[in-house]
């Protein structure tokens, strides 16, 4: 990213997955902060950044049912990204996860014959699995490790949707590790080096498959998060994590290799290989707009867009698990 110089309004476009115009509309509503340089416009970085993590914190304060006849949630529009009422949302689909892939699977979906225009709902993992038990979304992305057993989702599913037989969709395996300044300066390669008194730490959110990791990473090694500076420093995407290293605010924050790559002036150290996962009721496998995304994602077109994104092991993606 050009932070110096700011972001080209076709470069927020395809950050955010959104048309040129519907850019333009975002600042002409004083929703998105630009100014110009010379007769070209630019937007920060850093006001990107929070114009999703606005989006996201709404959203999260918004999914509960309301408490007259008419059940109501709050979804977001793909195609504006703009939060409006949506009443009987049980008829609505709506995918839950932060990925920018869910936005291509999105896109895709509203074009199959069998598709219909999906919500979006930006919540992490463990917040996301909730809201699949209670009704709220129709499919859920996870990328939750477990310690206990070095496996991704599989056991958090049962304790997480007591009683309900779900389908695990693979979507991709993605690798997660350290976001360090460029040169990795402070020598930073191991969890141990976050407890050394010069290594500020942004960490995430709770709930959000990052944190668990690092908190169970934390766990299994027997660090406290009381030694690390900077713990309870939360951001709310790898893309923002990554920013506040590139600007020197933290030494070192953890996300995907794909948001390092996004970022100037920073390294990443790879750590851990991940699967992120889609999940949803088994009860729901055969309804068209799911069947359409299992279409989707073992289709070739999409694939071969994931690929051109990069930081994707795409070699399973597909692949259906059952659980009961």
């Amino acid at each position: 990213m050009k932070s110096s110089a700011g972001l080209s309004t076709q470069e927020v476009a395809e950050i955010l997955n959104i048309s040129k115009n519907t850019v333009y509309e975002l600042i002409k509503r004083g929703e998105l902060p630009s100014y110009r340089v010379g007769r070209k416009v630019r937007i920060d970085e850093n006001d990107i950044e929070e114009y999703k993590n606005k989006s996201r914190t709404n959203l999260k304060q918004n999914i509960q049912v309301k408490t007259n006849q008419n059940e109501e949630l709050f979804g977001i529009n793909y195609n504006s990204k703009q939060f409006l009422p949506v009443t009987n949302f049980k008829k609505d689909f709506i995918i839950c996860g932060q990925d920018i892939l869910l936005d291509v699977l999105t896109r895709h979906l509203e074009r199959h014959p069998k598709g219909v225009q999906a919500l979006r709902c930006y919540i992490g993992s463990y917040n996301g699995l909730v809201e699949l038990y209670r009704g709220n979304v129709t499919v859920a992305t996870s990328h939750l490790w477990d310690g206990n057993i070095d496996e991704y989702n599989l056991s958090y599913i049962p304790r997480l949707l007591p009683g309900i037989p779900c389908a695990i969709v693979h979507l991709v395996c993605r690798m997660q590790g350290f976001y360090v300044a460029k040169g990795n300066p402070k020598n930073i390669n191991t969890w141990s080096d976050l407890t050394r008194a010069d290594v500020l730490m942004i960490n995430r959110e709770k709930g959000c498959g990052v944190r668990v990791l690092i908190d169970e990473k934390l766990k299994k090694l027997g660090i406290s998060p009381k030694l690390i500076s900077g713990y309870g420093n939360e951001e709310l995407s790898h893309l923002a994590v990554a920013s506040t290293v590139a600007r020197g605010d933290a030494d070192v924050g953890v996300g995907n290799e794909k948001a390092s790559l996004q970022v100037s002036n920073v390294d990443f150290i790879p750590l851990q290989k991940e699967r992120y996962d889609l999940i949803m009721k088994k009860e729901d496998l055969d309804t068209p707009p799911i069947q359409a995304v299992l279409e989707i994602l073992n289709s070739k077109e999409f694939q071969l867009e994931l690929l051109g994104i990069g930081g994707y092991d795409i070699s399973e993606t597909g692949k259906i698990i059952l659980q009961d």
